[in-house]
């Protein structure tokens, strides 16, 4: 049995263009490991030697605020 892209995982990837700057959300791919995304990160997001890092991290990990909840989430705790 085989499986097809669309059953890969879902990575973000993260880009540092230069040294001393944060790393900024490139984007979204789907690839089988985190191996594969490093690599399918690089040739997609880092084409003209752009970045000096990167970092994909499985999207399923991620763990966000919505942005329905912004007024009491970042309102001042009393």
């Amino acid at each position: 049995m085989t499986t097809s892209r669309s059953d890969w995982p879902l990575w973000e990837v993260f880009v540092r263009s230069r040294r001393g700057l944060s790393h900024t959300h490139a984007g979204s791919l789907h690839a089988p490991d985190a191996e594969m995304a490093l690599r399918n990160a690089r040739d997609l997001y880092t084409r003209r030697s752009e970045g000096v890092s990167i970092w994909v991290v499985p999207s399923a990990e991620i763990t966000a605020s919505s942005p329905d909840e912004k007024d009491p989430f970042f309102a001042p705790a009393a």
